[in-house]
């Protein structure tokens, strides 16, 4: 359960913010999403895989 602190004479917008924010930080959304459809294991390896190689070509070509 998300519980936000509310000061005295804060107004609803600003409230409203705070409760978007933590709950983008729990990650309930991204849950959400990943359990909607099945992924075999060897699909996310692989994906995993693929994010690697490309994050190192990104940091090769820095240098």
């Amino acid at each position: 359960m998300i519980i936000v602190q509310l000061k005295d004479g804060e107004n609803i917008e600003r409230a409203l913010k705070k409760f978007k924010r933590k709950f983008e930080r729990t990650g309930i959304t991204k849950e959400l999403r990943r359990r909607q459809a099945f992924e075999k294991p060897s699909v996310t390896n692989r994906k995993k895989m693929m994010k690697a190689v490309y994050v190192q070509k990104l940091r090769n070509a820095e240098e």
